[in-house]
């Protein structure tokens, strides 16, 4: 993927009071994003979330995951969901939001103050359990949006609205497609 727009850490905060606006009772899924194979991003209308699979036909399976024993998938990682707000501010119009990495990009506050770790997402006609294990920056979202980027999403106040980003879990298989609803289900 080539290096897009780099915005500056100032440029970046002083967007923040608009990420601050994003919903926290009723948001909306803006991207779908399925990652068929490495350094691929295929936007989207609709994915299936499978318990099992996280989203259908995306690599989270096979990549397997440093963290666990095994080498194998770790659940608690099985999908990611953006801010579609600090999509927007970061990476700029949504045709470039796809670079950051995640599958689903919402219009939804992600904070751990509205979400903490065990509360229930209904996501279409899924059901989402956030996760205890953070999202954090990587070497490929510095290099794609900036050294700015990452540390401003490694802010303490980035952590805490979880600005990079928060794994999820499938806990309910369903079809989302973009434009449909995310709401609370219940709190952890």
């Amino acid at each position: 993927m080539a290096t897009m727009t780099q915005r500056t850490f100032a440029e970046l905060e002083s967007g923040l009071d608009e990420v601050r606006r994003s919903p926290s009772d009723n948001g909306v899924v803006r991207l779908i994003v399925r990652r068929p194979g490495p350094g691929d991003r295929e936007v989207i209308e609709s994915a299936e979330m499978d318990v099992d699979a996280g989203l259908v036909g995306d690599t989270w399976v096979r990549r397997g995951s440093k963290t666990t024993a095994d080498g194998t998938s770790d659940r608690r990682a099985q999908l990611t969901l953006m801010n579609a707000r600090t999509a927007a501010l970061i990476a700029g119009p949504i045709e470039e939001w796809a670079a950051a990495g995640d599958q689903l990009y919402v219009d939804f506050d992600l904070g751990e103050a509205c979400l903490p770790a065990g509360t229930r997402l209904v996501v279409g006609a899924a059901v989402l359990e956030v996760s205890s294990v953070p999202h954090t920056g990587c070497a490929k979202f510095s290099g794609r949006f900036g050294v700015d980027a990452l540390r401003f999403v490694s802010t303490p106040d980035g952590r805490a609205m979880r600005l990079r980003g928060m794994n999820a879990t499938v806990v309910r298989s369903g079809s989302v497609r973009v434009g449909d609803r995310i709401r609370v289900s219940s709190t952890g």
